[in-house]
Order: structure tokens, then sequence, then C-alpha cells
């Protein structure tokens, strides 16, 4: 009977980590390593410490967000969303502090290698992404309350997530590492973007004033095809002013994909958004693959 507790209890723990999210932790350390490749200047421990670190991260904030929305009433018996564990009452607030501790602190040791060998940045970095992803939803003023959680996803997910994969095999920042964060961090602040689309009514009940809360649902469709296009563009740039062959397109593949989503938007609502965000995560991820194979082929 115990270890079936034991049992059921990992499960709810893997359930407050939301697997289907990690690829926007996974997306921009596959980018940065390519881009380093392309520069070859690719070492492939410090990409593999750099993604062990930017999961833990992921999940922490996950851990963090599922507990202080719970507390603060964001999340509740009315959430169209999938299970959050607090709501839920399967993990304990004591349980999920000691979680959200434990990761973070966890990510913080295994980043030391890369500071020992990249010296004081990437600690700035690495503590930058741990109290962001804290600060997503804690604290005094908690980033996605406040309208700021879809740029907080686009510079850490996109931006710091790229760059400092980067930096850590290359000690160095360059234009062409920047500009290929830019459709990582897009494509990942399009998973928040219908999160929030979907959850616009209970989050304003919970005075929850992310982007969509503020400037409504009309806003909230055409953000989400503006960073899905622009997406595309950054291609374009790569082929016509950094002389990368062809391969470059290869993301647009993803093109069907990209008009199935746009319609979905405005079509869907309620809990059918459930599907159109997983969805939107498989096609950064998607986007990123071909993506990355572009810049090294």
């Amino acid at each position: 009977m115990e270890n079936k507790r034991e049992i059921n209890k990992l499960k709810c723990w893997v359930i407050a980590a939301r697997p289907k999210t990690l690829l926007a932790a996974i997306v921009p350390v596959v980018v940065g390593s390519a881009v380093a490749a392309n520069q070859n200047k690719f070492v492939l421990l410090y990409s593999l410490i750099a993604l062990f670190c930017s999961i833990l991260i992921q999940v922490g904030t996950n851990l963090s967000n599922d507990y202080y929305d719970f507390i603060k009433g964001a999340d509740n018996e009315k959430r169209k969303g999938p299970l959050r564990v607090m709501v839920s009452g399967l993990i304990t607030g004591n349980e999920m502090k000691a979680g959200i501790a434990f990761v973070f602190l966890t990510a913080f040791i295994a980043g030391l290698y890369l500071v020992y060998t990249g010296g004081f940045i990437v600690l700035a970095i690495g503590v930058a992404s741990i109290l962001a992803g804290m600060a997503y939803t804690a604290g005094p003023f908690p980033l996605a309350y406040h309208g700021l959680g879809d740029i907080f996803v686009f510079m850490f997910f996109g931006v710091v997530g790229t760059m400092g994969t980067y930096f850590v095999q290359a000690h160095e920042f360059t234009l062409l590492c920047f500009l290929s964060s830019i459709p990582v961090g897009a494509l990942i602040t399009n998973i928040l973007v219908v999160n929030n689309y979907r959850d616009i009514e209970e989050d304003r009940e919970a005075h929850k004033f992310t982007l969509a809360v503020i400037l409504g649902r009309t806003f909230t469709r055409y953000q989400f095809i503006f960073l899905l296009w622009v997406s595309f563009i950054v291609p374009i740039v790569f082929y016509f002013n950094l002389n990368f062959r062809f391969w470059i397109f290869l993301p647009y593949l993803t093109l069907p994909m990209a008009f199935k989503l746009s319609r979905m938007l405005f079509k869907s609502d309620g809990k059918e958004l459930n599907n159109m965000l997983e969805l939107t995560a498989q096609f950064s991820g998607i986007f990123g693959l071909l993506f990355s194979a572009g810049i090294l082929l």
C-alpha cells in the first residue's frame, strides 16, 4: 500500500512538472547549440548541462506557478485548463514549497560548473533566470499578474535561453545568436498567449491582469498571428543578409500547421483551446528543430 501511495505521489509530481511544456526549455538550448556548432564552438558537455538546468528552471517555474496561482485564487474549480495539483489537493502547500526550493537549488548547483568555465556572466544569467521564474507569479509584483508575462517568456525562454546556451560554449554574444533567439521566443510566447486567451474570464475574476485581460480577445488573436509570422521572417533575413544556404527555409515546412493554428484561434473557445495549446507547443518544437537543422546545414 505504501508503494502504491509513493507511485501515485510520483505521478502527481509529474503532472505538476507539466511535461508537455518542457519544449519551452529544450528548444532554446537546441537552437543556441546549433548556432555554436555553426561557428565551430559547440561543446557537448556544456550544452547538456545547459539543457539540464533549463529544464529544471522550467519545472521550477511551473511548480511556482501552480502554487501561487492557487494561493491567489487564479486556479479554482472553474478552471478550463489541464489538471493542477494544488487546486486538486494532490500536493500540499508545504510539499509544493519544498519541491520548488529543491528544483531551483538543483538547477543552481548544476549550473556552477558552467559558472566555473564561463565566469560571472553565466552566474548572472542563471540567477536572473531562477529569480524571474519565481517572480512570474510570486512576490509583491508578480509579472504574470501585471501584463508582463509575455515579455518575461520572450526574454527568458527566447533571448536569454538561446543566447545563454551559445555563450557558455562560445564565451561571447553575437548578432547571429540574437536573431536566432527571436523565433524561439516568439513561438514559446505563443504558448502563453493561447493559455491566457483561454483563461481571460477566470483571470479577470482573480485580478490576474494578463495582457489578454488588459487588451482583450481581438488583440490577443492578432498578437498570436504576429508572433507566428515574425518567426517566418527570420529565415529570410538569414538567407539574404547572413549568407545562409537555402536549408535555412526548412522551418517553412511548418506553414500548413501555422495556418491551422491561426484558424483554430478564431474558431475555438473554452476547453477546446487545450488542444490548441498542446499543438502550439508542438509547433514551437518542430519549428525549432527545423530551424536548428537549417542553421547547421
